[in-house]
């Protein structure tokens, strides 16, 4: 099972190449700075988000970065995916699907009530990792949802 743990400050070095890569794979022009201006409130403990880092400490193989809000339908606190990226040369081997099992275990005992995911499409990556980690299908096939 991949090693999962809450990134805090002093993780910004290990996390930022990670943010680099996944938007540039993404193709989103982000600078360092605005990153790390993002990363900042969330790793100091910010109530808005949490960033998770998969695999040993000193040498990571993804993050995965949730927001939180809260919904009437879900029955409280529930968030949204915002990124998952595993290192292109591990990819393939199930990690992303056990980010997206292990997450709402970890969540959960924080009063998450749901945990959802867009994916760009049906047949999209996201969506099949969804659909390995339980997740539901809206009729769309692009919102994917677990409840706890």
């Amino acid at each position: 099972m991949t090693a999962l743990h809450l990134a805090r400050m002093g993780d910004e070095e290990r996390l930022l190449p990670m943010v680099r890569a996944c938007h540039t794979e993404l193709g989103l022009a982000t600078e360092d700075w605005a990153v790390r201006e993002a990363l900042g409130p969330i790793l100091d403990g910010a109530p808005h988000g949490a960033i998770y880092i998969a695999g040993p400490t000193r040498a990571p193989i993804g993050y995965a970065a949730i927001s939180f809000g809260w919904s009437l339908g879900a029955g409280g606190l529930a968030a949204d995916l915002d990124e998952i990226w595993v290192r292109p040369a591990i990819r393939g081997r199930g990690i992303g699907g056990e980010l997206l099992s292990i997450l709402p275990r970890a969540l959960a005992a924080a009063g998450l009530k749901r945990l959802r995911v867009v994916a760009p499409g049906a047949d999209h990556a996201l969506a099949r990792l969804a659909r390995v980690g339980g997740y539901r299908a809206a009729p769309d096939g692009l919102i994917w949802s677990r409840a706890f």
